[in-house]
């Protein structure tokens, strides 16, 4: 893709049109102005052309996630993909997310995220600590920190092959997005699972799927935030619940504290 400058022409959009039941592409001939984004020239097109286009949106600013969407092939935010990235005489092809079910147009059911999020227990405060008194180290505040800027748009939940491609993993797998999450509350210095009862790294493992991972960083590559989701969250995770399965001085470990409780 060239970096011409997108000023007063007419760009050549193909956009998927239909519904859970059926759809297909249609072609449409677009203004352009300089400065636009592609969720401007899809606004035109509900504009002028196609007032039922159905397209979900809200800040137009790279910050709720809501237009997420598949633009020529590449899991994007709409409103932060500048049309001056695409050559003016090319056809732009726009898709609804992939991975989800079609409600209309270029919308999609994402309940399976929210779903997978409701299965992550939440962060377990210290009992001895009250509101005003938890202390973490800088470098803890900052490792947890980029997990945070998280927009769940789900282009990362979308782009995974792991259940992009294969339907049945949805129900044994969290995805990216939630790994992370849980590999955040796992990192966390002040979090009493234990206390709770939580393992969280045999939850990680036999619960959400974290060995159906296998480390392309196709999730890291389409985070609007450029959250090093691969290397800062799910390797690190991937290695810690490793070790708790599989490292035989862990193993004894726990088998000397079992006994010393009269498990």
């Amino acid at each position: 893709m060239s970096q011409t400058a997108s000023t007063g022409y007419d760009a050549h959009l193909r956009v998927w049109r239909g519904d859970a039941e059926a759809g297909d592409l249609a072609d449409f001939t677009v203004e352009v102005n300089e400065g636009e984004v592609v969720l401007d020239v899809i606004h035109r097109l509900q504009a002028t052309q196609a007032p039922d286009l159905a397209v979900r949106w809200n800040c137009k600013a790279g910050k709720c996630g809501s237009c997420s969407a598949e633009i020529d092939g590449r899991p994007r935010l709409m409103c932060m993909t500048r049309m001056s990235l695409f050559d003016p005489a090319q056809t732009i092809t726009i898709t609804p997310l992939r991975t989800f079910p079609v409600v209309r147009d270029l919308v999609t059911d994402v309940e399976f995220n929210y779903e997978k999020a409701r299965e992550i227990p939440a962060f377990v405060p210290p009992e001895d600590l009250g509101p005003g008194e938890y202390r973490m180290r800088q470098e803890d505040v900052e490792r947890s920190q980029e997990f945070r800027k998280c927009i769940e748009c789900f282009l990362c939940q979308d782009v995974c092959h792991v259940v992009r491609d294969h339907e049945e993993n949805k129900e044994a797998f969290a995805g990216p997005r939630f790994l992370m999450r849980m590999a955040e509350l796992d990192m966390h210095p002040l979090d009493d699972a234990e206390r709770a009862g939580l393992d969280r790294k045999r939850a990680v493992r036999e619960d959400h799927g974290l060995g159906y991972c296998n480390i392309t960083k196709c999730c890291t590559e389409v985070c609007p935030e450029s959250i090093k989701i691969t290397d800062n969250a799910l390797i690190p995770m991937k290695e810690r619940a490793a070790d708790r399965a599989y490292d035989p001085l862990v193993w004894l470990g726990n088998k000397i504290r079992r006994r010393g409780r009269g498990d």
